[in-house]
């Protein structure tokens, strides 16, 4: 049996304890990486007794594949984002295969929105009736996260929080960030994160004469991030191709009123917060500009949003997921 069990490693690189070394994070060799995680999953499906496999995104469809082809039990794939999403229409056609691949092979897909959903249908050829959207949610804020100290400033503060690359379009941002500043000159607009698109726009804020106006304090982590949402007037997300998007409800859980593209999934579940198409740069600005000047808005916005995220719980979506589970297991 140890044999069978081993006989993937026969020509693999292990360490001295005879198993395979990952790096955790997105290296150079990520192909080879989710081969070799694909192999540990064949050998851990064989030793362990389960009902169901759970796969996320591409870089464990693989995987998921071979646990399902050495045990025959069902798969479930859970679909976050996709090739599309990441580029802005143009994919990756490695990426795109082993995304379709894990489709194909899946006897079930969960989209985090319908977004996503009609991608998964229209983009990868896949039946409808196999997929199902579950949206997320968001953690209830412990009460240290929620005291975290106020920094209010006498300049209104206006926050982007997320990776700037091109699927977030950071580039709108900026863009209606120089419309609202040609009228009102007491904001700040802080573009948080980190991402292969930071110093364009670093450049673009130069180019349209507000970067003393525009601040960009890098990549934020765990407590930084719900200082900063408390610190903030408005949170806005221009997602391009957003498949759902959290960090919106992470900000009205902290107060803050939010505008988000009409291009993103979380779009779908959220009312109390306003919508504008992501290329739409005068729309966001009117939403910047009204939130900031009128403080009755404001106040409705902060106060119905924080009731509205307060519902949006785990444990409704965790429930639909093992809803689809009970379709499978017999």
């Amino acid at each position: 049996l140890r044999d069978h069990i081993y006989a993937d490693f026969n020509y693999m690189r292990t360490n001295d304890l005879g198993a395979l070394e990952f790096s955790g994070r997105y290296p150079d060799n990520l192909l080879e990486e989710i081969n070799n995680y694909s192999i540990v999953a064949g050998v851990v499906a064989r030793t362990l007794d389960f009902d169901i496999i759970h796969s996320h995104d591409w870089l464990t469809y693989p995987a998921g594949i071979h646990a399902k082809q050495v045990t025959g039990k069902p798969m479930v794939i859970h679909v976050h984002a996709t090739e599309f999403d990441r580029s802005r229409g143009k994919p990756n056609p490695t990426v795109f295969g082993i995304e379709k691949d894990g489709m194909n092979h899946a006897d079930h897909i969960i989209t985090v929105s319908n977004h996503t959903r009609d991608i998964v249908i229209n983009n990868y050829g896949v039946d409808p009736a196999k997929v199902t959207t579950v949206h997320n949610a968001v953690t209830p804020l412990t009460d240290e996260q929620k005291d975290v100290p106020e920094h209010k400033s006498k300049d209104k503060v206006i926050t982007f929080l997320g990776r700037i690359t091109m699927q977030k379009g950071p580039e709108y941002f900026v863009e209606a960030a120089a419309k609202v500043l040609k009228n009102n000159h007491n904001v700040r607009f802080v573009m948080a994160g980190s991402g292969d698109m930071m110093d364009n726009m670093i450049q673009l804020a130069a180019e349209r004469g507000i970067a003393d106006r525009f601040h960009f304090p890098g990549f934020q982590r765990g407590k930084q991030v719900y200082e900063m949402l408390k610190a903030s007037d408005v949170y806005v997300m221009p997602s391009v191709s957003e498949p759902f998007g959290i960090s919106p409800l992470e900000a009205m859980q902290m107060g803050c009123p939010s505008i988000i593209s009409k291009q993103s999934g979380c779009a779908e579940i959220l009312d109390n917060v306003i919508k504008t198409d992501y290329w739409d740069i005068d729309a966001m600005a009117d939403a910047m500009n009204s939130i900031i000047t009128y403080p009755a808005m404001y106040e409705q916005l902060r106060q119905d949003g924080l009731e509205e995220v307060n519902k949006i719980t785990w444990d409704k979506a965790g429930q639909k997921v093992i809803d689809i589970y009970k379709r499978y297991v017999h």
